[in-house]
């Protein structure tokens, strides 16, 4: 009868030692659970920034407003005819 509960005792001990602190354990799996949560963070900011930029692919390929708006404020471009003024602040110099 001893044995038997020896080895009863030894087969709990076991158990609670994968429980607690083996692989699948409580700690592992809540470890698990926050890098997903945080994955999940982490693609929802790239599916925004991933739709913005499609939207403006899709309105580059649609709309020549939109690229007259780049060439003019990136490229500094002017339309012919056009006369441009660029007004220089005095306490810059």
């Amino acid at each position: 009868m001893k044995w038997i509960s020896a080895i009863l005792i030894v087969l709990l001990l076991i158990l609670q030692y994968k429980l607690w602190v083996g692989q699948g354990s409580f700690a592992e799996v809540s470890r698990l659970e926050q890098a997903i949560e945080k994955q999940r963070a982490n693609n929802a900011r790239l599916r925004e920034r991933n739709a913005a930029l499609d939207a403006e692919v899709q309105d580059l390929k649609k709309g020549v407003e939109a690229i007259e708006e780049r060439a003019r404020s990136e490229l500094g471009m002017i339309k012919q005819d056009e006369t441009f003024f660029q007004i220089v602040d005095e306490q810059s110099q």
